[in-house]
């Protein structure tokens, strides 16, 4: 008899930034791998080789390591998951390329168009595949958006209009953020929130064509509540942008710092034959939980519109309502283009033209 046919083996995973303690890699990387059959995370690294062997005892990794160059060098390990803070990506996934491993990045992929074009332009030379952890696009309820408005539910789109908070950049920030409030850092509400949905905006409704952007930062004195020091940002907390699309639709988008009392996240799509509603309390797309409304047609009224079951990863069920599920469909989308050589999830190469993109943007809002 022939032999049936044996599963392909699952792809090693290599976790920088893994921590024992805290993070976004324990609380969304970690979860959304160990809910796929694809992945089996195999090593980790952290800041220094006592911290990593603590955070391998905790989450149960057999190998760990002290630096990145150390854990992208072993043949344990098949991707390297870059999860720390952004001024430290370049050199992390220059070792990765270097070892001759698939990368995936979380965004920011650098400090600003410079450094992610460096990247870029190395994985290419090194023809190794990449990934950017721009997980709005991967969300059920904005692949569900990007069908409707492909399938004419709104006719020809005319315009869309967002407003939401950043959450962060407000009067306060959490314990280890005074980085987010410095420029150099290129991690700021422009780049983190503002990036993430408007990477996920452009997915829908295709490219922002022209800009015109206006930036403030309006509090200027934030004090750290577990320090007492008083920090004087750089970077904004108000972003406006309005803007062209490619299909010449008209686009005006407004982040702001913090939370308000009123509209955390409302975005509004409106077409020739209908209009489509998303609302949310809070302006991380790639992270929140949204509800979509509809009208077209005879319709007089918006009503509900639920993600259809089909766009949701069965395997990811547990995760749901959680900060992980976006990023467990991200690596669901990175295990299918590993495997079957497709293009689902951004790679450097799209990472650097947003990069230009919110660069075009600042440049706008200095010009006036």
């Amino acid at each position: 008899m022939p032999a049936s046919p044996q599963p392909p083996s699952p792809i090693g995973v290599g976790i920088v930034g893994l921590s024992a303690r805290r993070g976004w890699a324990s609380t969304a990387h970690l979860p959304a791998l160990r809910g796929l059959k694809g992945f089996e995370v195999r090593a980790l690294s952290a800041s220094s080789a006592e911290s990593a062997r603590q955070s391998a005892e905790k989450h149960g990794v057999a190998h760990h390591f002290g630096t990145a160059a150390e854990l992208a060098a072993s043949d344990a390990v098949d991707l390297v998951v870059v999860t720390v803070k952004v001024p430290d990506h370049r050199e992390i996934v220059r070792s990765a390329l270097a070892a001759g491993k698939a990368v995936l990045s979380e965004w920011p992929l650098g400090t600003g168009p410079a450094e992610a074009e460096e990247l870029a332009s190395l994985a290419a030379a090194h023809r190794l595949r990449t990934f950017t952890g721009l997980q709005a696009r991967s969300a059920p309820v904005v692949r569900y958006l990007r069908d409707l408005v492909a399938d004419g539910y709104l006719g020809e789109v005319l315009s869309t209009t967002l407003v939401a908070d950043g959450r962060g950049w407000g009067a306060a920030f959490p314990e280890g953020g005074a980085y987010l409030l410095d420029r150099r850092s290129g991690a700021n509400l422009l780049t983190i929130p503002f990036g993430h949905t408007l990477d996920a905006l452009t997915m829908v409704l295709g490219d922002l064509d022209e800009v015109g952007a206006v930036t403030a930062t309006r509090r200027r004195a934030i004090e750290d509540p577990h320090t007492g020091l008083v920090h004087r940002p750089d970077v904004p907390d108000q972003v406006v942008v309005g803007g062209v699309l490619s299909s010449g639709a008209v686009a005006s988008v407004h982040y702001r710092g913090g939370r308000s009392r009123g509209t955390g996240f409302r975005w509004e799509i409106n077409g020739t034959d209908g209009d489509l509603v998303v609302t949310g309390d809070h302006g991380h797309l790639q992270m929140g939980e949204y509800a979509v409304t509809g009208a077209h047609g005879t319709d007089t009224a918006l009503g509900p519109l639920p993600v259809p079951e089909h766009y949701f990863e069965p395997e990811l069920r547990e995760l749901r309502g959680t900060t992980a599920y976006n990023v467990g469909a991200a690596y669901e989308q990175i295990r299918r283009d590993l495997t079957d050589g497709t293009s689902l999830v951004p790679d450097f190469a799209h990472a650097a033209r947003h990069h230009r993109l919110l660069d075009r943007i600042e440049r706008a809002a200095h010009r006036g």
